[in-house]
């Protein structure tokens, strides 16, 4: 991915996500896993720095011990503690904010160019511009947007322009489809496909049966359960990916796992090919022109094995099959949180320096 040849971007994290990018400013907005793992991501990525995060909910003590401890991704493996009314993160300060209204977080006060929108709760171009009248320049929702213009790193980043205020990142399954789809549609053509994603478990579940008046199944508990739900991600390949647009649709299964998530593709093709040959498309791709956005794997692997791995979408070569030459079953994994959030970072240093800075 494209990365800042100097210090230009401050950013801020509206969902207890906090990032920067070395001499601009990102910051972030709530307390969600996005946030902190964008947070986690963006000290690993260079060009980006977090400034300052706010979340109305939590005191500061409470962000520490929720960014130093992770039940998936394990304990924070530099320092963290909070002082003077900051958090302190590997001996550099973060500046907290409180605000539960977008608009009221003073962004500009910090030097925040850039607000990485991570509360779940503001998707839309109207609700996540508030945070410009706090100062910032713009914002990048880590969800996916109705309005929004949706970007997937490796797909069509291409089509950014620098006049918009508001972008989305889509969402975790979008990045892992998209980018297979058009691989295998550049290659050999998609006459139409329905896509199942075996999801785990997210913070929206319910521990316990309760009311979901929205989704009753959704209200049923995430422990010994695998629960059908509705997903628009298939169908947002169509945003990012013009030519399947219609042509792609499909439905999540939520299962009862921590993390990492995994892509069932079955899509009917213009051109015959062997699965073989699909294989080395693939392969291919994630060497060249997709590399760090896909990798290819024929291991005997298992969803556990790609908790922490930064590839939006993990090719299963040896888990695939075919009908015949033009209808087939592919598979991808892919960490739902991580990769996600690292493709939050580098959407972020993309926009960067198109932007100028």
């Amino acid at each position: 991915m494209v990365r800042l040849n100097s210090p230009v971007v401050k950013v801020g994290i509206n969902g207890y996500i906090f990032t920067s990018f070395l001499g601009g400013i990102i910051e972030l907005i709530g307390c969600g896993r996005i946030g902190r793992i964008v947070f986690r991501n963006a000290l690993e990525v260079e060009g980006i720095e977090v400034v300052a995060v706010n979340d109305p909910f939590i005191d500061l003590e409470y962000m520490v011990y929720m960014f130093k401890y992770d039940s998936v991704h394990g304990r924070f493996s530099g320092t963290v503690e909070a002082k003077d009314g900051k958090l302190i993160i590997n001996g550099k300060p973060v500046v907290v904010f409180g605000e539960k209204d977008p608009a009221a977080i003073q962004w500009g006060q910090v030097g925040a160019d850039y607000v990485v929108e991570s509360t779940g709760v503001f998707t839309t171009v109207d609700k996540a511009s508030a945070h410009l009248k706090g100062g910032a320049k713009k914002v990048i929702i880590s969800a996916p947007s109705a309005d929004a213009p949706m970007f997937v790193c490796g797909v069509n980043l291409e089509s950014y322009d620098s006049k918009y205020t508001v972008i989305s990142n889509a969402s975790c399954t979008t990045n892992c489809l998209a980018p297979l789809a058009k691989i295998i549609h550049d290659k050999f053509g998609i006459v139409e496909g329905l896509m199942s994603t075996i999801h785990a478990t997210t913070a929206t579940q319910k521990t316990v049966d309760g009311p979901s008046n929205k989704d009753w199944r959704g209200g049923r508990s995430v422990n010994g359960n695998i629960i059908p739900s509705s997903t628009g991600a298939a169908k947002a390949v169509g945003k990012v990916i013009p030519s399947l647009n219609g042509k792609l649709t499909g439905l999540s299964f939520r299962v009862p796992t921590l993390d990492v998530s995994v892509v069932d593709l079955v899509v009917r093709l213009e051109k015959s090919a062997t699965y073989d040959e699909i294989k080395a498309a693939v392969k291919e791709a994630a060497a060249g022109p997709y590399k760090g956005i896909v990798e290819y794997t024929e291991d005997a692997v298992v969803s556990t094995d790609f908790i922490g791995h930064t590839a939006s979408s993990i090719f299963d070569a040896s888990a695939g099959i075919a009908l015949n030459k033009n209808f087939v079953k592919l598979i991808s994994w892919y960490d739902n949180e991580w990769s996600y959030s690292r493709r939050v970072c580098d959407l972020l240093l993309y926009v960067a320096k198109k932007d100028g800075y």
